[in-house]
């Protein structure tokens, strides 16, 4: 940026301005950020002092507004409160010891116990997922809580908006949350809301963005969790939003592009876990508190279900103890001796992820991390693969599912021993700036069920290797590394 004459008067108040903010930013900056964080802050400052500020003044901090926070500490102490009083379902002295510090620490900073006696099943079918949902809610009898990043009323989801709406029509109480932006940028966005105010769905966008109402906070935080909560006795969790697997756009339909997703169904105790996060981001948004009760329906025996798992809801995001989503993987993968499967549409970890996953191939495990051949954003997709030389290095097998297909699961198994599957990515934003929700499942039997998913991907995706990632242009290497500056600007 050029500025005045510094022999001018003008010149020296802006001189005067640029060392100032220089100053204060080297006093300001670090505290309480990791130093990756605070260093990259500060390159931008120093280079262009005031539109660096500018932009660390919107884009730097996480304040959320006192309403909005209070609102979620009373919550979570209410939630905390209610199940440190119900009787213990699950005895972690059953599970192997790192495992059972880590149901621990998940409690101790999400307080949501590990619960035990639950039916487990995988979903990987997109569009079935969606008719198994509608269906689902049209049993419902007492409530439907539905809550989700992006959330389009088009072609592939009308099923599941029709159940809600007959539901309605049978006294049933359904809420519908939906991320303000991140559901306003798919097209179709306005005529969903005409349509909704026509329906007696109660629905609420999260976080929004309203300055004349004097509703403003930092544009990149996102609520980006997926639930749905029949009766508070089926929910559902996962990677898909409710929207068309293209997501409305022409160069996806035009390339064939669509997302890959995985989603699990569950009965049982925890489905109170997911119901205790969807009435907290509800009350943080309306003010009013939903009753959580469990209306039990006639059983169902599905053959392919996995039955009497513990399962561990992980709510995360700011406000929530910090990052215990981070917390869990890297504890988790600390603990792995012999294999270590990862599924991430958006690898880009901080340093204490990073060195977990090298460590962890470095001492003889087994690392194998699934990726999409073809990034759905430039920024990300070249940060991305700014860490690829890293893990290859170390060790780490990186297979790149097929283009035009965006893997955009979310999961992963240690060992034989547990599976965490959610809405979490594995990259900062998740860690640090998104609402997210994760599910820790202790089961090998669950874990073999997500191998199989594990092995479908690897059968379909082509092993990168060294060699073949040393043979890319300069400039394109060159491109990676500032996207991965600018990943660490949280």
């Amino acid at each position: 940026m050029t500025w005045p004459d510094p022999t001018s008067t003008v010149g020296l108040i802006f001189l005067i301005l640029e060392v100032g903010l220089r100053l204060i930013a080297l006093g300001v900056i670090p505290g309480n950020r990791k130093p990756s964080t605070g260093m990259a802050w500060l390159l931008l400052i120093m280079v262009e002092p005031i539109i660096g500020f500018l932009v660390f003044l919107m884009f730097g901090r996480t304040r959320l507004g006192s309403r909005r926070i209070g609102r979620q500490r009373e919550a979570i102490r209410a939630i905390r409160e209610r199940t440190d009083r119900l009787p213990m379902t699950f005895d972690t002295n059953r599970l192997p010891a790192p495992i059972a510090r880590v149901a621990s620490l998940n409690h101790h900073l999400g307080a949501l116990p590990l619960t035990g006696g639950n039916e487990v099943q995988l979903w990987d079918d997109y569009q079935a997922l969606i008719l198994e949902m509608a269906a689902e809610v049209d049993r419902a009898r007492s409530h439907v809580h539905v809550e989700f990043y992006i959330t389009a009323w088009d072609e592939v989801t009308d099923p599941l908006f029709q159940s809600m709406i007959r539901a309605t029509a049978r006294g049933v109480d359904v809420r519908l949350l939906f991320d303000h932006l991140g559901s306003r940028r798919i097209a179709g966005y306005h005529r969903m809301l005409r349509r909704l105010r026509k329906t007696d769905i109660d629905w609420h966008p999260m976080l929004p963005i309203k300055p004349l109402k004097g509703r403003f906070r930092r544009p990149d935080l996102r609520n980006h969790r997926k639930i749905l909560v029949v009766d508070g006795s089926v929910g559902f969790t996962g990677s898909l939003n409710l929207t068309e697997p293209g997501y409305h756009s022409a160069k996806n339909h035009r390339l064939g592009r669509e997302w890959v997703e995985l989603m699990v169904r569950l009965e049982g105790p925890v489905v109170g876990g997911l119901n205790g996060v969807f009435a907290t981001d509800w009350y943080v948004e309306t003010g009013d508190v939903v009753e959580l009760v469990a209306v039990h329906g006639t059983p169902d025996t599905r053959p392919d279900e996995v039955l009497d798992v513990p399962c561990q809801v992980v709510p995360s995001g700011p406000g929530i103890a910090a990052e215990n989503n981070l917390r869990m993987f890297t504890t988790l993968i600390y603990a792995a001796t012999e294999r270590i499967s990862l599924t991430s549409p958006y690898f880009v970890p901080d340093e204490s992820l990073l060195y977990a996953v090298t460590t962890a191939a470095e001492r003889g495990v087994d690392v194998e991390l699934f990726v999409s051949e073809v990034a759905d954003q430039f920024m990300v997709g070249h940060a991305q693969a700014s860490y690829y030389r890293a893990l290859l290095e170390a060790g780490v097998r990186i297979h790149r599912y097929p283009a035009p297909l965006i893997l955009h699961a979310k999961h992963f198994t240690i060992d034989d021993t547990v599976a965490v599957i959610g809405s979490s990515n594995m990259d900062m934003r998740s860690f640090g700036l998104n609402y997210e929700v994760s599910l820790m499942l202790p089961d090998p039997a669950v874990v073999a069920r997500m191998r199989e998913v594990e092995d479908g991907y690897r059968a379909l995706s082509k092993e990168l290797t060294l060699a073949d990632w040393d043979r890319r242009p300069r400039t394109v290497r060159f491109v990676d590394n500032v996207m991965r500056l600018t990943a660490a600007l949280q």
